[in-house]
């Protein structure tokens, strides 16, 4: 309509990726962004006056007043986000799964989906899902303590 070629997303492997990527970019930032403006809508007004006060710009009050004001909310969601780096979504996956993607779009949850529910192998599937739980459990003590170590926030 607009002159383009169309191009077939869901039918190419390598296009998958970038189709997952960008679509969790676009369903999380809605969420996301609520966060952060109510973590700023905490931020003392005081603060903001004493930097213009000191010659501060509007670049300068981001830097040395909003960065260090929601970094203990961006520290708490990386390590909250940090438990669903290996579950990353059976159902979007799932979804956008097909014959001409299943290369690249074959992830641990439709494994194991495929593995316990349509090929009857339950004690295999429930092994993959405990050692990606446990993968996952240990991926979060470890941004945790490195978390505590670097910005001295932390979840415990």
């Amino acid at each position: 309509m607009v002159g383009g070629t169309p191009y077939f997303f869901m039918g190419r492997e390598a296009a998958f990726k970038h189709v997952y990527v960008w679509s969790g970019i676009w369903q999380t930032m809605g969420w996301s962004s609520i966060i952060y403006v109510a973590s700023l809508a905490a931020v003392n007004p005081e603060l903001y006056e004493a930097a213009i006060m000191d010659g501060a710009s509007k670049l300068k009050c981001i830097i040395h007043v909003d960065i260090p004001s929601i970094m203990p909310t961006a520290v708490t969601m990386l390590i909250l986000n940090t438990g669903n780096i290996m579950s990353v979504g059976f159902e979007k996956a799932f979804l956008m799964q097909n014959n001409l993607n299943s290369g690249s779009s074959e992830i641990i949850s439709t494994y194991v989906y495929k593995v316990g529910i349509l090929n009857g192998q339950f004690s295999f599937s429930t092994a993959i899902g405990l050692f990606n739980s446990v993968i996952c459990f240990v991926m979060v003590i470890f941004v945790n303590w490195v978390s505590r170590k670097t910005t001295e926030n932390s979840l415990w």
